[in-house]
């Protein structure tokens, strides 16, 4: 329903209107998140105030548990991804491949990353012994 200020009702009150900015602004600020946190919210739960506010309530619930990594956040996929030197993408694969446990994440990625630095020293150590042979072996005329 268009936001009508004559008819300030019940059903008027049980909606977000985001095309209203005035409505973006009462609701960031009641629901103390962002208005693109807000519009995200609405996107995902439809217009409906008692469930945006029920969504955005989960949200801070889970961000606020640091034992659980929330892909829904921008800024934990970014502290996590560098907590675990990864790109977001692979941090996104690891989530979806153990959950969002943090410490399932870290353990799932931790032979990965010792798997790459084992063949980063199997190549450097093949790369000096090359380079020794050329410098050993004599020189062709």
């Amino acid at each position: 329903m268009a936001d009508n200020k004559k008819k300030a009702g019940a059903a008027d009150r049980a909606l977000i209107a985001l095309s209203e900015a005035y409505e973006v602004s009462y609701w960031s600020k009641k629901l103390k998140i962002t208005p693109a946190q807000l519009k995200a919210a609405v996107k995902k739960v439809g217009h409906s105030a008692r469930k945006v506010e029920a969504y955005i309530k989960l949200q801070k619930h889970k961000a606020a548990d640091r034992a659980l990594i929330a892909m829904s956040q921008p800024y934990e996929v970014r502290y996590w991804s560098k907590k675990f030197k990864v790109t977001p993408a692979k941090l996104k694969a690891a989530v979806a491949a153990v959950g969002h446990s943090s410490k399932k994440v870290g353990e799932y990625l931790a032979p990965k990353k010792k798997a790459a630095k084992k063949t980063a020293k199997k190549t450097a150590r093949k790369t000096a012994k090359k380079k020794a042979a050329r410098k050993a072996a004599p020189k062709r005329k």
